[in-house]
């Protein structure tokens, strides 16, 4: 009996233990980084939307706020995400037997630099992309602008998160 008693202490023990080094968002972030930044990603694509640069650095903002306990600063960040909006482009994905798009796809790309100044061993710079299908007699437009933004936005700034943060 006294050795059930030791096996359980030393197993809730062990357990507490490495649960405390566990990162829920899977970040490697070092101890000694406490700021990031997000510089102005300039809008270069050949369409250009306004406003899009805005919406983009305020989601990656937001991604990385809530998903770290690290503090946005405006400059001098330990951190820094910067880069270009490099394209967004409607393209028909599909056709109906009239010769009209069933299906159109907008998709937006990023390149995006970042710097670790903890760590430069860290930076990165890489090409992001992603799409968001919706259907052909739609215009891009309202609501379903505003959707095709947020998803693609949700994943463009996941990934990159993954890509910087994550090790991924």
């Amino acid at each position: 009996m006294k050795h059930a008693k030791y096996i359980i202490i030393i197993l809730t023990i062990a357990t507490l233990t490495s649960c405390g080094i566990y990162s829920f968002t899977g970040t490697s972030i070092s101890s000694d980084i406490k700021t990031y930044q997000v510089n102005r990603f300039e809008n270069n694509a050949l369409l250009v939307e306004p406003g899009l640069e805005r919406d983009f650095k305020l989601a990656l903002e937001d991604l990385i706020q809530n998903q770290t306990n690290l503090s946005l600063v405006p400059s001098n960040g330990d951190l820094v995400y910067e880069g270009e909006i490099t394209g967004y482009r409607v393209s028909p994905t599909t056709a109906t037997s009239e010769n009209v798009a069933a299906q159109n796809r907008l998709t937006i790309s990023v390149k995006l630099r970042f710097f670790n100044r903890k760590k430069e061993d860290d930076d990165l710079e890489q090409s992001f992309s992603f799409f968001y299908d919706y259907d052909g007699t739609a215009q891009l437009i309202g609501t379903t602008k505003t959707t095709a933004h947020e998803e693609i936005f949700e994943r463009l700034t996941q990934d990159i998160f993954n890509a910087t943060l994550a090790k991924w």
